[in-house]
């Protein structure tokens, strides 16, 4: 088998495909026209080439990432190798795990019904919003 030389840049939205932030990199394109990728604090277009030790923000939803680029690879392989692409801040880690905590205790305090309401309680319930 013939190994792959080491690449020395990249797309942005490659590698945001390659690193598994994006289920599909129309996906990481979109995310970086939108705005909601950061290369060293700057806004970029997805054809932008990164390079190992640049900084990226991510913001996905209302979580985002701040991680450093360690590898750079334009082929999407498994989790494990997704994850040694990159290495996340300790506090973006933190930042994300206390977001998560208080999703959890907010979905907690507000318990969904055990059923779906019958016919009547449909009625009652449009009723009552009208």
């Amino acid at each position: 088998m013939k190994s792959q030389p080491e690449l020395e840049s990249t797309r942005v939205d490659k590698w945001l495909w390659a690193a598994r932030f994006f289920k599909h990199r129309k996906l990481a394109t979109e995310a970086v026209s939108g705005g909601h990728v950061h290369l060293n604090g700057n806004r970029i277009k997805p054809a932008r080439a990164i390079h190992v030790g640049d900084e990226l923000t991510i913001s996905k939803g209302n979580i985002s990432f701040e991680v450093t680029v360690e590898a750079i690879s334009d082929k999407r392989g498994s989790a494990t190798i997704a994850a040694t692409l990159y290495h996340e801040s300790d506090e973006s880690r933190a930042k994300r795990e206390a977001y998560a905590e208080q999703m959890k205790l907010q979905a907690a305090s507000a318990p969904s019904p055990a059923k779906r309401p019958d016919k009547r309680s449909r009625r009652r319930i449009i009723q009552f919003k009208q």
